[in-house]
């Protein structure tokens, strides 16, 4: 919505509300697009997923349900692209040291620990920061039409895929997977539907060949930071697409890689991560 359907001028800025997950896979995007949202004004509020959360099993039940659906061949990619990140942003925070968390703090921002991002609590949380827009980047609750409708602007989300191409949770691997890969990341509205709303803005990015899914989803989130600061500078000038382009047919949804796809994908040289991925876990500025 741009802001002068909202009442303001042009030069006004969004307030914005911005999702996350923490993650290697995003830390360093969703950091860099924190701090540019807060020094240009728009930073609200922060949430930020709790990814254990009693809804979808806890640590253990996710574990025991990633082995039953995708096996041994996966556990590499969550441990050093989420278990480790997590561990390490919850020191970080205990010390006082965290990265998005010390953002926050620096520029009197609320950063709010998300169990039910549509329950009471954040809903408060939005009425109470004056959120008109949602921005959605590596998160991973899926918000209702009821929350959506909380604030003016509706939702957009950070999706590393060239919708509707590889709508889910790991659309780098499945963009691997396509002859030649197809790489990309795209800006789009909120709707109930995962990943199915409307396109605001989309960008292709060739990758050099032998990238794993880690270090491509790294650059495409960071990618997204880029085409989402692009949106949201139109969104306030009235000179973006508003609506923007629907998809005519939502692509399938492509969720969490069997064990068969996994091994499919390993002979033909594909990789889920590497060792540079660990590295890049260990220095991902989370907490």
């Amino acid at each position: 919505m741009p802001a002068e359907a909202m009442g303001a001028g042009p030069a006004r800025k969004l307030r914005i509300a911005l999702l996350t997950l923490e993650s290697a896979l995003s830390a360093a995007p969703v950091l860099g697009f924190a701090r540019a949202q807060a020094e240009a004004g728009r930073l609200a509020l922060i949430g930020r997923s709790l990814p254990y959360r009693p809804a979808t099993g806890g640590m253990a039940g996710q574990l025991a349900a990633h082995w039953r659906r995708s096996g041994p061949r996966f556990l590499p990619f969550l441990m050093t692209q989420y278990g480790l990140p997590q561990l390490l942003g919850d020191a970080r925070r205990a010390l006082g040291r965290g990265a998005l968390s010390g953002l926050a703090r620096r520029h009197g921002v609320p950063m709010l620990a998300v169990e039910d991002v549509n329950g009471a609590e954040f809903a408060a949380a939005l009425a109470a920061a004056g959120v008109e827009l949602i921005v959605s980047f590596h998160f991973d609750q899926i918000l209702s039409a009821e929350t959506l409708a909380r604030v003016p602007g509706g939702g957009i989300n950070i999706h590393p895929s060239l919708l509707p191409l590889h709508r889910g949770p790991v659309p780098s691997f499945w963009a691997m997977q396509e002859s030649p890969p197809a790489f990309g990341v795209t800006v789009h509205r909120m709707v109930p539907r995962i990943d199915a709303g409307a396109v605001l803005a989309q960008r292709a990015l060739a990758l050099p060949p032998g990238t794993s899914a880690a270090t491509a989803a790294r650059a495409l989130h960071a990618e997204g930071a880029v085409l989402a600061e692009d949106v949201l500078r139109a969104l306030e000038n009235g000179t973006g697409p508003a609506p923007g382009r629907p998809q005519d047919e939502p692509g399938p949804y492509c969720p969490f890689p069997s064990a068969g796809a996994l091994r499919k994908a390993a002979r033909r040289g594909a990789r889920l991560v590497g060792w540079s991925d660990l590295g890049a876990a260990l220095v991902a500025p989370v907490g």
